[in-house]
């Protein structure tokens, strides 16, 4: 018999929930962001062995405390003295045990994103045990671990400036929010590429904010500047033809995932809805072992695997790894606004490299939060 990753029982699940005040709000096309929020979850075995995981909570502004209930009063008790042997088999659990709670509250969205949190932290858990890192536990390299990055984030009215400091520090692929104004956006497109110069990838998200009748042109006038892609165009419940349309009549990629749940979906999503990159998010649906169904699908399928991520530093380190893991020629979203959520909570943070995420070849993550310094920041844990 294997033996398993996770040979004790579960000891306990606790939750820490922070949030940072923003003096300049994070503008979408469908919203702003008035604080930066983070969420994490600390498993612990009946060693006192410890993995961290990070649930979705940037939207809407209370969603970090909803799941912080979730978390705290459903999942903890349900886990608490179970003996689950790998971390697939802990979100499976969670899964099953919270299926007509979830039905009943139709709240599918923020079960899946607690189950995901937890599930990010038994992998952790379970290559920490290993004394292997998270990649290699995931069926990657177990040494020089890096990935390319590009910098998001970039928003309308410092969109230049942002781009112009993560060029510095050495990162040439960048990511525009688009999808306010036609003008405008084209305006915002062309300071960021002479900022960036033609030899920098430039993509685009215009955030599900277009109708089915501004995609032609909005797709049009963005030719000029050599996007890499162009994301969530249309809402991401829309029909799968209108997906299709769009991919066979736009010169530019499409891509799509963040805000799909399923690996049927996804399928759907290459091969009806024709979208060429595909975006999944470990912390909004699937964790890490969803979600890495998703990548090697998506790769045996010729689409490119590029993760979705906006969140703290724990998440990002996770999805870091997972990029590492399953291979490709795909980029790990760094938000590149000030966020001390995003170093504090993933200690040591590691380093940028020549425009690439280096991890470290420790145990697991490779990280942890640094509970001293983040305190200030504490709103409940």
């Amino acid at each position: 018999m294997t033996e398993p990753l996770l040979p004790s029982k579960i000891a306990s699940l606790d939750a820490f929930h922070f949030r940072v005040p923003l003096e300049t709000p994070r503008i979408n096309a469908f919203g702003k962001m008035t604080h930066r929020p983070a969420l994490i979850v600390c498993l612990r075995d009946e060693e006192g062995a410890e993995g961290w995981g990070e649930c979705f909570s940037n939207w809407p502004s209370f969603a970090a405390e909803h799941r912080y209930n979730i978390l705290t009063e459903i999942m903890a008790p349900l886990l608490v003295g179970q003996h689950l042997e790998t971390p697939e088999k802990v979100s499976a659990y969670l899964a099953q045990r919270t299926r007509i709670l979830r039905v009943q509250s139709d709240e599918q969205g923020p079960f899946d994103q607690a189950v995901a949190a937890v599930d990010i932290a038994a992998w952790d858990l379970a290559s920490r045990r290993a004394g292997v890192p998270l990649c290699q536990m995931l069926g990657g390299p177990g040494s020089y671990i890096h990935v390319p990055a590009y910098a998001s984030g970039l928003a309308p009215g410092t969109a230049a400036r942002t781009a112009e400091k993560a060029f510095g520090i050495g990162l040439r692929a960048f990511k525009l929010k688009v999808g306010f104004d036609h003008d405008a956006d084209v305006a915002e497109l062309q300071k960021v590429r002479d900022v960036i110069g033609p030899d920098s990838r430039l993509m685009v998200d215009v955030n599900q904010s277009w109708a089915m009748d501004e995609v032609e042109a909005g797709i049009k006038a963005f030719e000029q500047f050599d996007l890499g892609w162009v994301e969530e165009p249309i809402p991401a419940d829309s029909n799968l033809q209108e997906f299709a349309k769009i991919a066979a009549n736009s010169s530019i990629p499409i891509s799509a995932g963040e805000n799909v749940r399923g690996l049927e979906n996804f399928v759907d999503l290459m091969t009806k809805g024709g979208v060429s990159v595909i975006q999944p998010d470990i912390i909004k649906w699937g964790g890490l072992t969803k979600c890495r169904d998703v990548a090697l699908e998506a790769l045996k399928r010729g689409r490119r695997y590029c993760p979705h991520y906006l969140g703290g530093g724990i998440g990002l380190v996770a999805t870091a790894h997972l990029l590492a893991a399953v291979g490709g020629d795909g980029l790990l979203e760094l938000d590149a606004t000030d966020n001390p959520l995003r170093e504090l909570l993933a200690q040591p943070f590691p380093e940028l490299l020549n425009g690439d995420f280096h991890l470290t070849t420790e145990p697991g993550l490779g990280v942890a939060p640094d509970m001293k310094a983040l305190k200030p920041y504490l709103v409940s844990g």
